[in-house]
């Protein structure tokens, strides 16, 4: 009689094993720049050529301890076999220009691009979220889950309506004027000498 008691009960104990619910894996966690259109439509070309940077809106805090220190920053876009941008930006450091060398890789959808640098949490998700060829380009940046958001112009001053789609887009990703920055419009380097250039993409 015991015996039987104690399959009984090793059954029961058994079935009630199997009907408890499998744990499930939490869904991994959503990129914000998942929820970010990118420009419909770009043709890569049309981001080819000199671009300045206007503005910049991040929660970086050695931006924020230094944005007293910007410097006048020009970026040269190259199309490189058709997916990927090599990107050339010109800029003063204590008083001297340097030109930093990057490469934007193609990433899985148009208007996305990956910039790699040492290890994987070094990397940069990068989106072209609005751009009109002859006059701007709105660009977000993504490391880790730190994001921001950069203003370039064809010119180094933009029209106040392009200002205004650059507050929309910066409200979009939760940051605020209080973490938006605007360069210098003037002082621009035009090259730099070999001694001063960082390749980064051959890192």
């Amino acid at each position: 009689m015991a015996a039987l008691r104690t399959l009984l009960l090793l059954g029961l104990f058994l079935t009630a094993r199997g009907q408890r619910p499998r744990r499930r894996r939490p869904p991994p966690a959503q990129s914000p720049l998942d929820k970010v259109a990118a420009q419909e439509g770009l043709s890569l070309p049309q981001l080819a050529g000199r671009w300045f940077l206007v503005s910049v809106a991040s929660r970086c805090s050695h931006l924020a301890e230094h944005s007293h220190q910007l410097e006048a920053t020009t970026v040269m876009v190259t199309v490189l076999d058709g997916q990927s941008l090599a990107i050339s930006t010109l800029r003063k450091l204590d008083g001297m220009c340097w030109e930093i060398r990057q490469r934007y890789l193609p990433a899985q959808a148009p208007g996305r691009f990956l910039l790699k640098g040492h290890g994987h949490s070094s990397k940069v998700d990068v989106v072209v979220g609005e751009m009109d060829p002859s006059s701007f380009a709105i660009l977000y940046y993504q490391k880790g889950h730190s994001v921001s958001v950069k203003l370039y112009g064809r010119t180094s001053r933009v029209s106040d309506a392009v200002a205004d789609k650059f507050e929309k887009h910066v409200r979009a990703v939760g940051l605020s004027e209080d973490v938006t920055y605007y360069f210098p419009t003037y002082g621009f380097c035009d090259s730099a000498d070999e001694f001063h250039v960082l390749d980064e993409t051959k890192l």
